[in-house]
């Protein structure tokens, strides 16, 4: 009989990778809050309920006069529509997990979402729990990191500036571990090519939509060419 605390056991380890990086943007997200007057408890309060990564460095930003709720809408939209396209790689397999799919499309960070791509299901553990053990440990840690950076800022005052370069850090190191295991680079460098063009276009503040669409219509036409040696799905 498969059971939640042997697939915990062997979703820890594999979930090593992100705690040791969900615990220092984790820690980088509670500072960049407690520096607004927040309370550590409001920060664990939003990564349990909000859970957005990147979008959570920016909605501290929202905590200022001026800022509308269209202006909020949108900006999030903007900064995590990638998450539309890891979804629809998912679909199937969050549709064999019955109620347990709503807290599957939740938890789907970027960090998660390469965790469920790429580990294999050991032996003697049922996949969809060890799948779910895997978010909801992931979870955990940025909960966990939230706290820290929280308690840190609001007991030893220090100065923060740059610390919210630690999301953009662990993005580039996912990247990089990425482009070292796989063979077919050419969809990393589409990716690559799409965000220089898009960003040299539309600039800083507006190239993220346009860069997503240019990659997704750029594999879409190619996608026979490059499904010899690559996997583009999520299965």
């Amino acid at each position: 009989m498969y059971t939640y605390k042997t697939a915990l056991k062997k979703a820890f380890p594999c979930t090593i990778p992100v705690l040791t990086g969900y615990l220092f943007i984790g820690i980088a997200f509670g500072v960049m809050y407690a520096e607004k007057g927040y309370s550590f408890l409001w920060a664990a309060l939003m990564s349990l309920l909000v859970y957005a990564g990147s979008g959570q460095y920016l909605a501290v930003n929202f905590f200022v006069p001026g800022i509308s709720f269209v202006q909020v809408i949108f900006m999030t939209l903007m900064v995590n529509i990638r998450h539309i396209f890891y979804g629809i790689s998912l679909l199937d397999k969050f549709n064999d997990m019955g109620k347990r799919k709503w807290y599957m499309v939740f938890s789907l960070t970027d960090e998660t979402y390469s965790l469920l791509c790429t580990t294999r299901i050991p032996e003697g553990v049922d996949e969809k729990k060890f799948l779910f053990c895997i978010a909801v440990l992931d979870q955990c840690y940025w909960i966990i990191g939230s706290v820290i950076g929280g308690i840190a800022k609001s007991v030893l005052p220090f100065n923060a500036e740059g610390i919210e370069f630690a999301m953009t850090a662990l993005f580039v190191v996912i990247f990089i571990e990425q482009w070292m295991e796989i063979r077919n680079r050419i969809p990393s460098l589409i990716g690559i090519a799409s965000a220089v063009i898009c960003l040299q276009i539309f600039g800083s503040a507006n190239f993220i939509l346009p860069t997503m669409l240019l990659i997704v219509a750029v594999l879409f036409v190619g996608k026979k060419r490059l499904d010899e040696g690559v996997d583009l799905s999520c299965r």
